[in-house]
């Protein structure tokens, strides 16, 4: 969330080449991962990997991270399955990939990125 914080609003657009998600789209990928991984190894249900339309906009994709988030965190203290258990340390490990990414947005904005916290 303080990498979401630390980009402008007016920087959701920017991608450093046109060939890649711009940061609000990379973000929103991010929160889709965190549902798509509770649909699929925790409520059981088989749903493709179908992405929503991604808003540039900071205020609907910090809302959407906010909301995969809180929802991660209420799951995971509950009992998970080993299924599911597979399923979250994947989630996790594309969270922090495209976290990397996100940070090379910033630099390129001339953002100093903040620690990496857990």
């Amino acid at each position: 969330m303080a990498v979401a914080d630390a980009m402008p609003d007016k920087h959701y657009s920017f991608k450093p080449v046109d060939t890649v998600w711009n940061f609000g789209e990379l973000l929103q990928h991010i929160a889709y991962g965190i549902h798509w991984w509770e649909e699929n190894f925790i409520k059981g249900n088989k749903v493709e990997w179908a992405p929503p339309e991604v808003s540039a906009k900071k205020k609907q994709v910090v809302e959407s991270l906010t909301s995969a988030y809180d929802a991660l965190s209420k799951t995971i203290k509950g009992n998970l399955s080993e299924e599911a258990v597979k399923g979250f340390h994947a989630t996790i490990d594309h969270i922090t990939h495209h976290r990397g990414q996100a940070v090379l947005f910033l630099r390129l904005q001339g953002i100093t990125p903040p620690e990496y916290t857990y």
